[in-house]
């Protein structure tokens, strides 16, 4: 079977057919990360891509993840399939900040 996400690159068309072959493909892993590209919470920062999880924003670079499952088992995670479909797709919010920046800004409170 044809890896979907490389179908999605070419097409770009996230319709019923391509979702149902991510599920099937990826099976959780899938279906959790087209949930977290209908829901908004991919954003594509100067440095790297940002999802926003459950628990955390997690660092996205290519391959990479900086959650703890990724961690664990150093396989593709619903982040970094997020990541890929919001690529293909062009659903993700655009920060015109560097990450650390943008971190920075939510810690400096007025006194």
């Amino acid at each position: 079977m044809t890896n979907p996400i490389d179908i999605l690159y070419d097409t770009n068309i996230l319709d019923e057919r391509m979702r149902k072959r991510i599920s099937g493909y990826y099976l959780h892993r899938g279906t959790k990360a087209l949930e977290i590209v209908d829901q908004n919470r991919v954003k594509r920062y100067r440095d790297f891509f940002v999802v926003v999880g459950e628990t955390g924003e997690y660092i996205v670079e290519g391959d990479y993840c900086s959650c703890e499952n990724f961690l664990r088992r150093g396989s593709i995670c619903a982040h970094v399939l997020a990541v890929y479909i919001a690529r293909a797709t062009g659903r993700y919010e655009l920060v015109d900040l560097w990450y650390y920046q943008d971190l920075k800004e939510q810690c400096v409170k007025p006194i």
